[in-house]
Formats: structure tokens, C-alpha cells, sequence
């Protein structure tokens, strides 16, 4: 009976050795969760509550046996501006799949350049793309003490980066809690833990179909 030849034994162990290798890194990516990133302000980042009873949170526990694991980043006070400053490093530290972007309604309420805000936003989409995660974008509006004529120009910011971004958008946030005064908190601008549920489940109708199915 021949012996195998000393270089073919060798060759074999690199074989087997890189066979193990690949193993290990399909088994690795297999367990890398897909990550979802909530960007946004005090309405994503559970002003007013425990941060247990936000939506971002029930949003996590809708979807935890799913691995899918989701990440929040509000800020609350947070503008366009700084959410433009801030992704970066965002994006960086969680390697997201799926973008969340919920940002603008403090701009509002200060009466900031619709145009500013527009762009800020634009930025925001770009840095998310380029990093190869998909976005949904949450719009929102003002109330109609702001003129009809910033309303206007507020709301259509939204519709038109999706348009022109080619991003999924929930159209007007808070869509359904926002016309129930016993949905809100004292100060008026913010939905208190009844809402959270209705929050939730109003995103997740666009959310949901982005998601990888469990």
C-alpha cells in the first residue's frame, strides 16, 4: 500500500484549516444580529417616562425573537443640526442595517428655514446610505398657529426627501395620538405612555416590512 506524499498531507491540513475558517466566519455571520438605529429626539427617547415605556422600547421587545436588536439614540431637544453632527458617529459605533430618522419637530417649533431643516435631513439620509443601511423616515407637522404658509413648507419637506431620497416615510408620525388631548402630557407637545403602544404600532405598519421575518 502507497503512502500519501508528505506535500499532499500538508496540502490537505491547509484544505481542512481553511474549510474550519470559513465555518467559523459563516457561523459568525449567521449570528450577527440584524440592527435597527432609532435617531431622533424627546419623542423617541421617552421624555416624560421611564425609557422602559417609550415606544423605541416596545419597539425592542416586539421584535427580540426576531434577532433583530434595536439600538436608540435620541436626544431629546435634539434639531436637524445637531442630528447631522451626531449620525456619524452613530453609524460608527452600531453598523446599523436600518436607519430610523425621527428629527425635525424641534426645528419647528423654533421656526427654523424649512430649507435648513430639509437639507440637514438630506445630509443625515446620505451618511446613512453611505453606509449601506436603508432608511424610514418619520415626518412630522405643525400645528396650525405656525401659518398655513410654514405648515405648508414644513410638511412637504418630508414627502419630498422621500421622493427625491428614494426613503420608506411614515408619513406624519404621531399620526394617531396627536388630535387626543388624553394621549398627551400637560406640556402639550408630548405623548404620554398611553400613546406609546399607538405610536408603535402606527410605525410598524412601514417599520415591519423592512424588518428580515423571523
Amino acid at each position: 500500500m502507497k503512502s500519501i506524499p508528505v506535500p499532499t498531507i500538508a496540502a490537505l491540513r491547509i484544505v481542512l484549516v481553511l474549510c474550519l475558517a470559513a465555518l467559523a466566519a459563516v457561523r459568525s455571520t449567521a449570528a450577527e444580529p440584524f440592527k435597527v438605529l432609532v435617531f431622533g429626539d424627546s419623542l423617541s427617547a421617552a421624555y416624560g417616562m421611564q425609557t422602559s415605556a417609550g415606544w423605541v422600547a416596545l419597539l425592542r421587545e416586539r421584535v427580540a425573537d426576531r434577532g433583530i436588536d434595536v439600538v436608540n439614540r435620541s436626544v431629546s431637544g435634539e434639531t436637524t443640526a445637531g442630528g447631522v453632527q451626531r449620525l456619524p458617529a452613530a453609524i460608527d459605533e452600531v453598523n446599523p442595517d436600518l436607519v430610523i430618522i425621527e428629527l425635525g419637530a424641534n426645528d419647528g417649533l423654533r421656526g427654523i428655514d424649512p430649507g435648513a431643516m430639509r437639507d440637514n435631513l438630506a445630509r443625515m439620509i446620505e451618511v446613512a446610505r453611505d453606509a449601506d443601511a436603508e432608511i424610514l423616515l418619520l415626518g412630522m407637522k405643525m400645528p396650525p398657529n405656525y401659518g398655513p404658509q410654514y405648515t405648508a413648507a414644513f410638511e412637504a419637506v418630508y414627502a419630498g426627501l422621500a421622493e427625491t431620497q428614494d426613503v420608506y416615510l411614515v408619513p406624519f408620525f404621531l399620526a394617531t395620538v396627536a388630535e387626543d388631548w388624553d394621549l398627551m402630557q400637560d406640556d402639550g407637545n408630548h405623548p404620554n405612555e398611553r400613546a406609546q403602544p399607538k405610536i408603535l404600532d402606527h410605525v410598524w405598519t412601514s417599520l415591519e416590512p423592512l424588518l428580515p421575518r423571523g
